[in-house]
């Protein structure tokens, strides 16, 4: 049998498949338990924390600027 990755939760008493599969009686399995998932942070936290960050402040040094519009073309999404 090939190895394959499954998706699963604990319901408390038991390890569950979230979706079925064909898996033989003593099937040798490896269990990895993964965090808790942390709440989502809003992309208006991801956009303060950038704004707020030095990380990007290079680009506000006109040496940066070395691209005009001759060196490409406009780009348009397709409708």
């Amino acid at each position: 049998m090939p190895t394959v990755a499954l998706q699963a939760h604990y319901d408390g008493e038991k390890i569950v498949l979230d979706e079925p599969f064909n898996l033989p009686a003593h099937a040798a399995l490896m269990v990895t338990v993964l965090p808790a998932a942390a709440e989502p942070e809003s992309e208006e936290t991801w956009l303060r924390a950038t704004a707020a960050s030095d990380a990007f402040a290079f680009l506000a040094d006109p040496a940066e600027d070395i691209y005009t519009l001759k060196d490409g073309e406009a780009f348009r999404d397709a409708v």
